[in-house]
């Protein structure tokens, strides 16, 4: 089955100018330190020049590796959703039943998408796109779309093993993740409290639902 949403694709590459590759170690800094003016500070607040100096390196090293601010961003964005990516990921695949790693993948989702800094992030990044569309898009590129590609190639992997039956993945991991956030991701966002026993029942529920749905005949 083609997956219909492409993996974030890199950002103009015509500004980007010759010179000398970082290494990784460099790089790795560049992206963190940009992940945490980002997240801390919102994407019109933050300066190119600051990250810059926070990572001890140019201005211009920065427009050579990435080209532009926006695609800085999309890199911040990749890197934050690494810390998630790895429940994912084929070729480290936990073993165990079915039902307990779907359980997992459920809780690893919702304390990712809990977490203070995610839930601040996402305000201020929704109130930029308002001013500023293409802003939301490559967020939406750079994070939840290739991480809703990334667990429907799990899907279906499961699939293929026998433990799953779902004629679509992609819709099915849509399913997955909204069923285990519930009413308590909106919750969150407005300040509301939500409990560990009560995420925990909203997951079972997830798991239980879905393994009905798309569980092996």
């Amino acid at each position: 089955m083609s997956i219909d949403i492409p993996p974030a694709p890199e950002r103009c590459p015509a500004r980007r100018k010759a010179g000398r590759p970082l290494d990784a170690a460099k790089r790795a800094a560049i992206v963190e330190t940009a992940a945490h003016h980002f997240f801390q500070h919102g994407y019109a607040a933050t300066a190119i020049e600051q990250v810059a100096a926070d990572a001890g390196v140019s201005k211009v090293t920065i427009y050579n590796q990435f080209g532009d601010k926006r695609a800085l961003f999309a890199a911040a964005v990749e890197c934050e959703c690494e810390k998630i990516r790895g429940h994912f990921s084929l070729e480290d695949t936990p073993r165990g039943p079915i039902r307990a790693r779907l359980t997992d993948i459920g809780h690893a989702i919702c304390v990712f998408l809990s977490r203070p800094e995610m839930l601040q992030f996402e305000r201020r990044i929704a109130a930029e796109t308002e001013d500023d569309p293409a802003l939301g898009v490559a967020f939406l590129e750079a994070g939840p779309w290739r991480m809703k590609a990334a667990f429907s190639a799990w899907l279906e992997h499961a699939c293929e093993s026998g433990e799953l039956t779902i004629p679509d993945p992609m819709l099915a991991a849509e399913q997955f993740v909204s069923m285990c956030k519930g009413m308590g991701d909106l919750e969150r966002r407005f300040g509301a409290i939500v409990t560990g026993p009560e995420r925990d029942r909203r997951i079972d529920g997830a798991v239980e639902v879905f393994l009905a749905a798309y569980g092996p005949a």
